[in-house]
């Protein structure tokens, strides 16, 4: 296994501790499934903020390939391969679906049409796995926000279902930052998980 989604949130909207909670909560998560060996990082941007430079969650995930821990089914080769960077590369996508990923407790996710939907995952990302440089909150205040209709993060389709577009990194905004916002939104504040190593 080098690729999962949260089993849970942090259970606290889209305040994750930042980046660095994010990564501690896949690494728990990792750990208690017996994969703590390796060193995970969520698959997540921040944005540029108090003079410090803005993460792309492309550039935090090492370098491939990733597999699920069910089926072991290759996700990705490689970071252009996850991303589709070039034009034979998105003609074939990448291969995260309703089939291929599962938490890393080997369950299914609930998506699109299952109650409760929890197929929105937090990116904060741009389709290229960029962060956005528009100068608008696209992370919830770089992971560290739990307010209620302030702020946003921006969203995937693990399913590639629904809402517009059925990017698996950039579908929509959520309404907010709380808890109840990312429900609402089709969310529970999951996110992907890759290990860098």
């Amino acid at each position: 296994m080098s690729f999962f989604v949260t089993s849970v949130g942090k259970g606290d909207g889209a305040n994750l501790g930042g980046l660095a909670g994010a990564d501690a909560h896949c690494q728990a998560l990792a750990t208690a499934a017996g994969a703590g060996s390796r060193t995970w990082h969520a698959y997540l941007s921040a944005s540029a903020s108090g003079g410090q430079p803005a993460v792309n969650a492309r550039d935090r995930i090492g370098t491939g390939p990733w597999y699920n821990g069910k089926s072991a089914a290759a996700i990705a080769k490689d970071v252009g391969d996850l991303h589709g960077d070039t034009i034979d590369q998105a003609r074939m996508g990448n291969n995260l679906s309703r089939t291929t990923v599962f938490s890393e407790k080997g369950e299914t996710i609930n998506g699109a049409g299952s109650t409760p939907n929890e197929h929105d995952m937090l990116t904060g990302s741009q389709p290229d796995g960029r962060a956005y440089t528009d100068g608008q909150d696209h992370t919830c205040s770089n992971w560290t926000s739990n307010a209620t209709g302030g702020g946003r993060a921006q969203l995937g389709h693990f399913d590639r279902t629904g809402g517009g577009n059925t990017s698996w990194n950039s579908a929509h905004p959520s309404r907010g930052c709380s808890q109840p916002d990312l429900i609402a939104t089709g969310g529970a504040g999951k996110f992907y998980c890759f290990a860098i190593n």
